[in-house]
């Protein structure tokens, strides 16, 4: 078996918007089964989860709710010129650090504030 590591670069805001959708699929909802039909890529899914988890600080910052859509706006604007509305109703970010904190563990800082490996 190729055990040989691939590396994938993303800005912050990239990681960021990336682990909040991860833990919405992985942990609000039951939609991880509904989107990924074989477990086989769950693997990966969670090794991708797991590096953002120990990588990105914001998870755990009390401000969590308003960080995240500012990315969120920054990503859009990067994408589409300007800031849009989101694309689909989600549940409330602000909610979601007290549940970052307890289902995720602890955090390690990334050396370059501006990319997050995964």
């Amino acid at each position: 078996m190729d055990e040989e590591a691939i590396t994938v670069r993303l800005t912050r805001d990239q990681a960021f918007v990336l682990s909040d959708w991860l833990y919405q699929v992985m942990f609000q909802s039951a939609d991880l089964e509904g989107i990924v039909h074989d477990r086989a890529v769950w693997s990966s899914i969670y090794a991708i989860s797991g590096t953002l988890d120990k990588t990105l600080s914001e998870i755990f910052m009390p401000d969590y709710g308003s960080r995240l859509e500012a990315a969120k706006e920054r990503l859009r604007a990067d994408l589409y010129g300007g800031a849009d509305e989101s694309t689909a109703p989600g549940p409330n970010a602000t909610d979601a650090p007290q549940a970052h904190q307890i289902e995720r563990g602890n955090t390690v800082e990334a050396t370059d504030p501006d990319e997050a490996p995964v």
